[in-house]
């Protein structure tokens, strides 16, 4: 499992155009949040995508980025993004290599069955490509809105260490 502080690691992913999209797109400009859910169009991944729809320009304000990463293909997302308007860019993630890289493609037991399938999981990657905040196992309700107020505290942390560095930096000169 990824934790917080390790560099993102690498991606490269078609979008729902067909657009090869990769993390060094964003890198130095934009946050990422990269939200990993199981399927287009079923309720928990709806929920999810219309929430982070719904808190979208917001997340722009904040120098971020949403997007959702799924197997399905850049036709299933394209379709889905139709259906309900929804203002996130989703990869396809058809062979899996992100599910393996970021670590949430598991085993789970449903009615006895086990399967293969994507934990759902979100990961946010400021703009020097580090993992701010990794978070397996999430419940879609409610979803977007904690991870909206984490990219929050994220700027307002990020403002603290340059006024402390500053700070740091005042004092070292006075000291010489």
């Amino acid at each position: 499992m990824l934790e917080k502080q390790q560099y993102a690691p690498m991606f490269r992913a078609l979008n729902q155009n067909n657009q090869l999209v990769s993390l060094t797109d964003y890198a130095g400009e934009k946050n990422l949040v990269l939200y990993f859910y199981p399927k287009d169009d079923t309720p928990g991944c709806t929920i999810e995508a219309n929430q982070f729809t719904q808190l979208a320009d917001e997340f722009a304000q904040l120098d971020t980025v949403i997007i959702g990463i799924s197997k399905d293909s850049c036709e299933s997302h394209s379709e889905f993004i139709k259906k309900y308007a929804l203002k996130v860019e989703l990869l396809a993630d058809t062979q899996g290599d992100m599910c393996e890289n970021y670590a949430v493609w598991r085993e789970r037991e449903k009615e006895g069955v086990k399967s293969m399938a994507i934990f759902r999981s979100t990961f946010i990657v400021d703009k020097h490509g580090v993992l701010a905040e990794v978070i397996y196992g999430v419940t879609p309700e409610g979803h977007a809105q904690e991870i909206l107020e984490k990219i929050k505290n994220l700027g307002k942390s990020a403002a603290a260490e340059e006024v402390t560095e500053a700070a740091a930096d005042e004092t070292t000169a006075e000291a010489q």
